[in-house]
């Protein structure tokens, strides 16, 4: 039965059960499981929200050891879901009366990426949400919260699978909501459309209230407010102190081409010499080999986020590409939060994180919803 219909009416309750519904609802805990967690940005922002994150899900093995180390009071499962009974998790989450519990699956969005132009079948990564909608069934978790590339509706139709799997959280009971939101509008200083979901079980609910933009009371989060103070470094250069301060090296050719790059722009702005032939006569791209804005958000990071050919992301004043700490910081991981592995593994695990801070806005209607019911 759906809480939107059964719920009680306090002016229905004698005083005793009205302080033993208060003391309960005080007690609860709201406990997370993260699936396809991969280093731990959604649960990095559930924890900031007050949330326990219990478990990490992800099969990559660097990713597992990133969430291990930031945290620690959670359990780990280095796995495949797909083939993991649902019942595996069950000394993970405990499950205790009162827990109102929340499954997070942000599942692996390269099948849906515009990038991949190439039409051809969607690889077995789109079956996932299916996968997880075994556990779903299985637990019945009060709270979903799905979040992926916009692309994800529209690719995945060809087979109906997105939704296939609206409709099974339906018939499950949950109340759907959905739709595509930009990280900016929530503080996040990146150019970043997503899709999400939010599903409840226990009551419809809403999208947060959008916080940053023209028409709010804060303007959008920049580069500068994000990345400014950490120390210089050089492309190639790892710094000693400052945990993932860590550039790309560039060729001698790329330093002379980032040197020629004023902030915000790009390779139309060098000279002829240094242009290369393939984009002498083509008028795409424009981004790559680009440096960011200082005082404006930041295009949407990707798993290349610290490689200067492969999108907007050389340094505003610095000549060259963002180190993967910087990529962090717009990502809005906090300084404390540090990634495991080589200058690449690093980078594909914050360029394939949800933000910090836009899991946080999120976590934090679930935990206010929570509350009133």
């Amino acid at each position: 039965m759906r809480a939107s219909s059964g719920r009680y009416r306090l002016e229905h309750l004698s005083f005793g059960e009205d302080i033993r519904l208060r003391s309960a609802r005080r007690r609860q805990r709201l406990k997370m499981v993260d699936f396809f967690s991969g280093c731990g940005g959604t649960s990095a922002g559930f924890e900031r929200a007050g949330i326990d994150v219990v478990l990490g899900i992800d099969n990559d093995k660097v990713a597992c050891k990133t969430f291990e180390r930031n945290f620690p009071r959670a359990s780990v499962m280095c796995a495949d879901i797909r083939r993991l009974r649902p019942s595996a998790i069950a000394d993970a989450i405990r499950p205790k009366s009162g827990d109102r519990l929340i499954f997070s699956a942000c599942a692996p969005c390269q099948p849906f990426s515009k990038q991949r132009r190439v039409k051809r079948r969607l690889d077995d990564r789109a079956t996932l949400l299916f996968s997880f909608v075994r556990f779903v069934r299985f637990w019945k978790p009060h709270y979903i919260f799905v979040e992926n590339v916009p692309g994800i509706q529209k690719m995945a139709r060809q087979k109906n699978d997105f939704e296939k799997f609206v409709g099974v959280l339906e018939r499950l009971g949950y109340e759907v909501e959905m739709q595509t939101v930009q990280a900016r509008h929530y503080g996040v200083p990146q150019k970043r459309d997503r899709l999400v979901v939010m599903a409840s079980r226990v009551g419809r609910i809403a999208f947060p209230r959008k916080t940053h933009g023209p028409d709010r009371a804060r303007a959008y989060s920049t580069v500068w407010t994000w990345i400014r103070g950490l120390p210089k470094i050089h492309a190639g250069e790892h710094h000693r102190s400052v945990p993932n301060h860590w550039a790309a090296n560039l060729s001698t050719l790329n330093q002379k081409r980032i040197r020629a790059t004023p902030e915000g722009g790009g390779r139309r702005d060098w000279p002829g010499r240094l242009r290369l032939r393939c984009h002498r006569d083509y008028g795409g791209h424009t981004d790559v080999y680009g440096r960011m804005r200082k005082h404006a958000p930041a295009p949407g990071l990707t798993t290349r986020c610290i490689s200067l050919s492969n999108g907007r992301f050389g340094h505003p004043t610095q000549d060259r590409a963002i180190s993967v700490r910087e990529a962090a910081r717009l990502q809005t991981f906090d300084d404390s939060f540090v990634f495991d592995g080589t200058l690449i593994q690093t980078a594909r695990q914050v360029g394939n994180a949800v933000p910090v801070l836009l899991a946080e806005r999120f976590a934090r209607q679930i935990v206010r919803h929570a509350k009133s019911r």
